[in-house]
């Protein structure tokens, strides 16, 4: 059994971060239900080409383990459809902005009256209360207004967005983790609650709990663990390439210094205790780059793995497919998508003893819309009327 077993989720969210989230609890067995607007989620054009269409790569992706049904929640009986799924799962996850939602009828008042057990996850840009709390925004405005950009320029001279969205990838995965928090929670209380997870507030804690540094004690107090931010602290070139390596305990570091045949600086009092390297780290890290410039990165990776020095050549994407361990481990996988063909996919990089699902391929748009509506207790009249309405057959969205 998977530990979501059993768990169902109404997924209302698009784009990265709340279909993170969703992955997440369907690689750990939930049940999901994506539903979808007639113009689709927008990663499904956003992420790339496509070998037919909506189903960029992208979108394969970020949204195994789902089913879609696609409903037009701009007309009354579209919204009542979406209500009355919702009284019949575990889980709601959204990234739609309050006010809106609050306009569909779809907030945490709307629906915890029709269903007490609902966990109901409202991932937002902003937390309600604060004057950003209805703008839009995307992982680029996140780690613009974060300090994550501008945490970049210390190395980089000016603000850049890391090349990940990295924002939306982090508040996805905080709000599964919060979500079954709430989970747990409702196993011995019976009921379920309302969650906000704002991405504004997330990443500005995860910026400060890194770098708040002296200022913790005070508002005169440096800013920015200068181990991380000193523009030295990158990898490493070797004679034909690149290689990281982080002796950061006293025997690591003074193993390290034994390896590049410099022993003497065990006992340099600029780098013989973990608080002096730190005290000196632009030194440190120049005694690092100095060391290991006249070796190839296989033979450092056998010199200093032999002496237990944390050391890693540097991949580049391309090499990932190679890389020896995830090859080991299986976690590029090629698949048969039912609708792309032969398509590469990664299993889930977390296993659990107790059993993982079986991923079921990412869903065209709306393609299991009737067979969702007749699990939670649509009639087929019903089922028949509302698919020439308010909810649309994939065949009607190619």
């Amino acid at each position: 059994m998977a530990p979501l077993a059993g768990i169902k989720v109404l997924d209302l969210t698009s784009v990265v971060v709340g279909p993170t989230c969703t992955l997440l609890m369907a690689q750990q067995g939930a049940e999901v239900i994506k539903l979808e607007p007639p113009e689709g989620d927008l990663l499904r054009k956003l992420g790339g080409k496509s070998r037919t269409p909506g189903m960029s790569p992208k979108f394969l992706h970020f949204n195994r383990g789902k089913r879609s049904i696609t409903v037009d929640l701009k007309t009354e009986a579209g919204k009542a459809v979406a209500r009355r799924i919702a009284a019949g799962v575990d889980v709601f996850v959204s990234n739609i902005r309050g006010a809106a939602l609050r306009r569909l009828g779809l907030g945490w008042e709307d629906l915890s009256p029709l269903n007490p057990r609902l966990v109901h996850c409202a991932i937002t840009g902003f937390g309600s209360g604060g004057r950003y709390a209805d703008l839009p925004a995307y992982d680029t405005i996140i780690q613009g207004a974060s300090g994550m950009a501008s945490a970049m320029a210390r190395t980089f001279e000016e603000p850049r967005y890391m090349p990940f969205v990295a924002a939306d990838h982090m508040t996805g995965f905080l709000a599964a983790q919060a979500i079954c928090a709430a989970l747990v929670g409702r196993a011995a209380s019976g009921l379920g609650q309302a969650i906000e997870v704002p991405m504004f507030e997330n990443m500005a804690s995860f910026v400060l709990t890194e770098h708040m540094y002296q200022r913790t004690y005070g508002p005169e107090g440096e800013m920015g663990d200068p181990r991380i931010m000193d523009p030295s602290g990158r990898p490493v070139r070797t004679a034909d390439g690149w290689i990281c390596v982080s002796p950061n305990t006293d025997a690591q570091a003074f193993a390290f210094f034994e390896a590049i045949g410099r022993p003497e600086l065990k006992d340099d009092p600029r780098f013989n205790s973990v608080a002096a390297r730190l005290g000196n780290v632009a030194a440190y890290f120049g005694v690092r780059a100095e060391g290991l410039r006249g070796r190839k990165t296989a033979e450092w990776l056998e010199i200093l793995r032999a002496r237990q020095i944390p050391a890693m050549q540097v991949n580049a994407m391309e090499e990932l497919f190679d890389d020896p361990h995830l090859v080991d481990v299986g976690l590029i996988e090629t698949q048969m998508h039912h609708s792309e063909g032969e398509v590469l996919a990664l299993r889930p990089a977390t296993r659990f003893s107790a059993g993982a699902p079986v991923m079921c391929d990412a869903p065209r748009q709306g393609e299991d819309g009737a067979a969702i509506l007749g699990e939670f207790g649509f009639s087929a009249d019903e089922i028949e009327s509302l698919m020439t309405g308010a909810v649309r057959p994939a065949e009607k969205l190619q």
